[in-house]
């Protein structure tokens, strides 16, 4: 019998590629022959799960979710670049866990993506999953050129919106009353 073996990761406890090993170890010792193919959902692993299928690594500097610079990686073949979310500045780069939606950034993903883009790879692939901002790309758009501006032509910084009724919001309301 032949087996592919293709999961995610269990998350929070093994990777997508030691959930393939596991597997395919049971396999083996139950006579089967098995190929291991780690996959992810887009989110978090899907970085790794690319390495794990031949890609390799290019070491990348990016500001994390609130701001920090990090090393991260993205993935490379001869035609494909990956860039993921979660390893630029998803959740598992806000410092001690704590969440911060409101001021949270997807600027580091925009700074993957724009060191990617300089590769001469004919595929780029965004892995969406597992962001820990809530601003609506505006910082990844930033990152790669874009600029924001409020009602008052004034800059909007590369982050989610801030709490409370939004300045555009305010001067609509006073125009219609």
């Amino acid at each position: 019998m032949r087996v592919l073996i293709a999961p995610d990761k269990f998350k929070g406890s093994l990777t997508a590629a030691q959930v393939a090993d596991h597997l395919a170890k049971g396999l083996t010792a139950a006579g089967a022959h098995s190929r291991t193919l780690p996959l992810a959902d887009g989110g978090d692993g899907s970085i790794a799960a690319a390495l794990a299928s031949g890609f390799h690594p290019l070491p990348v500097t990016v500001r994390g979710a609130t701001g920090q610079n990090h090393s991260t990686v993205i993935a490379l073949d001869d035609d494909t670049a990956i860039v993921e979310v979660a390893n630029t500045c998803g959740l598992s780069t806000l410092p001690g866990g704590v969440r911060a939606p409101m001021s949270a950034s997807s600027y580091g993903f925009g700074e993957a993506i724009r060191a990617a883009l300089t590769l001469a790879r004919t595929r780029l692939v965004l892995a969406l999953g597992g962001s820990a901002s809530t601003d609506g790309g505006i910082g990844m758009l930033a990152a790669l050129g874009h600029r924001f501006l409020d009602g008052a032509g004034h800059p909007l910084a590369p982050t989610a919106a801030k709490p409370g009724p939004h300045p555009l919001c305010r001067q609509q309301r006073r125009s219609q009353s």
